[in-house]
């Protein structure tokens, strides 16, 4: 019986990084902006249907824009935040809403 020899695998570089710090991308703030005309319940649908909120967040929430103007939704990356709001406004579109998102540095 003959054995074959097995392959050399080619060196692989050790991260010399510090394994504690770790690169993070910004985070960024998703405000909803109270208006007079869209809905209560349309807030508390996007609330939970784009951000993923239970219905007790989004109740909450919606109160917090009804009585004081905005609302920080959720914080995340620019590029998320930018496609969550993106729904937003198509949602707010289709139901004839001009409820407003924005993005703010956190």
């Amino acid at each position: 019986m003959t054995t074959k020899a097995l392959p050399t695998l080619p060196d692989i570089e050790q991260d010399t990084r510090d394994s504690t710090k770790q690169d993070y991308l910004p985070l960024y703030k998703v405000v909803m902006w109270d208006d007079n005309v869209t809905t209560m319940e349309f807030v508390v649908r996007i609330l939970m249907k784009i951000f993923g909120k239970d219905l007790q967040t989004s109740e909450r929430l919606m109160y917090e824009v009804h009585y004081n103007g905005k609302a920080v939704a959720d914080t995340m990356p620019l590029e998320r935040a930018e496609f969550k709001v993106e729904q937003v406004h198509f949602a707010a579109t289709l139901e004839e809403f001009p409820f407003k998102c924005t993005i703010e540095p956190l």
